[in-house]
């Protein structure tokens, strides 16, 4: 690992304070995202990985369908939080949605009968993957981002209003734009406690 990628390793945080006033141009961030995932490694080259980019009123349109799905489940004496928290996601520039494509998996199921109960799993893999891979691509073009977990309650909202393919399988959603406030300081467990090393 050289330098440079640890560096930026390092930048890549959880930034909640997020603003609409993107540092590149949204065509560039578009294409970004798009070669990020495309670089990202996934198991047999399996490619499962899939993104719907939501910039502008697409992306706000996103955060007020979560808003509604909530709103059923969330006692309303507690809405308020949940409300200010949703206005927050709503106020970066966009937002990409991860999903793993269910007939690739099926199919290596089937291609690969000994590896079957693996593709699930390695397909989880690799949207995770895919989603570092975005996330530090943004982090070095000094665009924040983080990452929310709103699926299953979301997916049929999403899957009817962008005509999603039944297949994509939503994973995560991760908001991007201009840092309005920085992460605050990121604490570390200790080494003896995480990694094992044997020589």
């Amino acid at each position: 690992m050289s330098d440079n990628f640890l560096a930026l390793a390092t930048q890549r945080r959880t930034i909640y304070a997020l603003g609409k006033n993107l540092p590149l141009a949204e065509d560039e961030v578009i294409d970004l995202i798009k070669e990020a995932i495309r670089q990202a490694p996934s198991a047999f080259n399996s490619q499962s990985s899939r993104a719907l980019i939501l910039l502008g009123k697409e992306h706000e349109q996103f955060w007020e369908l979560t808003r509604a799905q909530l709103k059923k489940i969330v006692p309303e004496e507690n809405f308020h939080g949940t409300s200010q928290k949703l206005d927050g996601f709503a106020a970066a520039a966009g937002s990409v949605l991860f999903f793993e494509d269910q007939e690739v998996v099926t199919r290596l199921q089937e291609q690969f009968a000994a590896y079957a109960d693996n593709f699930p799993v390695w397909s989880e893999h690799s949207t995770g993957i895919a989603q570092y891979a975005v996330w530090v691509a943004l982090a070095e073009k000094g665009i924040g981002a983080n990452l929310q977990h709103y699926n299953p309650l979301v997916d049929e909202d999403v899957q009817r209003t962008w005509n999603i393919p039944a297949s994509w399988k939503l994973r995560a959603h991760m908001n991007f734009g201009s840092i309005m406030a920085p992460a605050g300081e990121k604490t570390y467990m200790d080494d003896d406690k995480r990694f094992v090393v044997a020589r």
